[in-house]
């Protein structure tokens, strides 16, 4: 679209150097925002997993039926109420905008968790354990390469090893879970 409304523009007369220059500046610090966007959409993410880990968390100390499922529930708790504040305290310096409240695709992995009981339960939030740590160590190992802020690529490696640690105890307990009769 600028490009042709450039071509218009040359037509009728020869461009201002100035307003070249404002425009490239324009795209400059579209292209700025484009990046500080992007990078945004990291911390987004990561409190959306924050307050989803809490909230299921907080299910599975409730109506887990095994020990081990109790357990990595308070763990997810615990560990994912710090890394909200690191994302809050990061999200307010770099002043980017964070969810306030859990999003209806969390509510509703919520209410599914919820309508189940016993081992059914207990089997099903070890696998959402296991696919959502998949997924957001996915999501910080990219972070920790591509985002343009150089202190979001270190917040996302810093969460990593905590992210894997996590994994491995979702596996683990999915495991147990899965030998129960």
């Amino acid at each position: 679209m600028s490009a042709g409304m450039v071509s218009c523009k040359n037509q009728n007369k020869q461009e201002d150097p100035k307003e070249v220059a404002e425009d490239q500046n324009e795209q400059k610090f579209e292209d700025t925002n484009e990046a500080k966007e992007d990078d945004s959409q990291y911390l987004v993410a990561a409190a959306e997993v924050d307050m989803k880990e809490i909230e299921l968390g907080r299910l599975a100390q409730q109506k887990g039926t095994s020990a081990d499922v109790k357990e990595l529930g308070r763990m997810m708790v615990d560990e994912h109420t710090k890394s909200s504040g690191e994302t809050k305290a990061l999200a307010k310096k770099k002043n980017i905008s964070l969810p306030a409240a859990p999003t209806e695709k969390v509510q509703e992995s919520l209410k599914d968790l919820n309508d189940k009981t016993g081992r059914d339960f207990d089997k099903a939030y070890a696998d959402m354990m296991v696919d959502g740590h998949e997924k957001t160590i996915e999501k910080m190992e990219n972070a920790s390469e591509n985002a343009a802020d150089e202190e979001i690529r270190m917040w996302a490696a810093n969460m990593l090893p905590a992210l894997r640690k996590h994994l491995e105890h979702a596996k683990m307990v999915k495991e147990k879970v899965d030998a129960m009769k």
